[in-house]
């Protein structure tokens, strides 16, 4: 069983995965972007979850992701995300993640389960693992919404230590978070108005670009300053609206390879963004003034 008394709690990017053509792992890319976030004062890091294409990986590769993580991570906190569509594989890379030191682990819903194979898969998960659980909540992509009750039914499972709550209804965040549970924001559009209803820090995409906007934005709202808290937030949001007008996480991979991390494409696609789509971008960041391309 994971103990509760796992301190967890801050600023994580969802880490992207840098590929090689062939969907390998770009291992020196990888340890560019770890260095580059760290380097912002982020608190860890969030690897193979939908950002990271973590589903759509082979076992191995999540694997190597995992072990090339948490030897660049010296000090910092490693949560896995293990989801799969194999629950017996699900379980390996859990067992792996706390074996290679890893602070925590994470599951989505498993696409196509209902409630109650979820609340199976999850205690098998956790129950595999000394390592703290966290529940991967995200309804707009996989299952829909849950009840207060479902999510503390979830909660309740032993070793499950809290959830990253990806969904805009922040009275339910704030009801888990009272309950003692940790929260973490997982809309990067509202990580302000998530911390002040109690999440315990923010796990999301954008963190990958602007990693020190979000650090500032964390440290604004312990210190209870709200008004710059959302200053923060209005700027994130600005980028935000440029970044969604292109495909996610491509949009990421293209401005990272542009600011010399070479990321490559995404998982099973060998294209980049189309010319016409870099050059629109490109015209929109220059517009922002936030990124300093060669």
């Amino acid at each position: 069983m994971a103990s509760k008394e796992t301190r967890l709690g801050g600023i994580f990017p969802a880490l992207l995965t840098p590929l090689h053509e062939d969907d390998t792992v770009n291992s020196s890319s990888l340890e560019k972007l770890l260095e580059r976030v760290y380097r912002a004062g982020v608190d860890g890091v969030y690897v193979c979850g939908s950002t990271g294409e973590g589903v759509s990986l082979p076992e191995a590769e999540r694997r190597k992701i995992t072990e090339i993580t948490v030897r660049n991570s010296a000090g910092k906190q490693v949560i896995v995300h293990v989801g799969s569509q194999s629950l017996d594989e699900s379980v390996r890379l859990a067992e792996h993640a706390e074996q290679t030191g890893a602070a925590a682990v994470s599951c989505i819903r498993p696409a196509g389960a209902d409630y109650n194979e979820m609340l199976a898969w999850y205690r098998m998960l956790a129950g595999n693992t000394s390592l703290p659980f966290l529940a991967y909540y995200f309804p707009a992509s996989t299952g829909g919404p849950l009840s207060i009750d479902q999510l503390n039914e979830i909660c309740r499972i032993p070793g499950v230590r809290g959830v990253k709550f990806t969904d805009y209804d922040l009275y339910t965040l704030s009801l888990l978070a009272r309950q003692g549970n940790l929260v973490f924001n997982g809309r990067d559009e509202v990580l302000a108005a998530g911390l002040l209803m109690g999440a315990c820090g923010g796990i999301g995409s954008i963190y990958n670009l602007m990693p020190d906007w979000f650090v500032q934005l964390n440290r604004l709202a312990l210190a209870g300053n709200w008004s710059e808290a959302r200053a923060w937030q209005d700027r994130i949001n600005n980028l935000i609206r440029v970044l969604v007008r292109y495909p996610f996480p491509l949009v990421l991979k293209q401005v990272l390879t542009w600011e010399g991390i070479e990321c490559g494409g995404v998982v099973g696609r060998k294209t980049v963004l189309s010319l016409d789509q870099q050059a629109s971008l490109r015209a929109a960041l220059d517009a922002l003034g936030i990124f300093t391309f060669a």
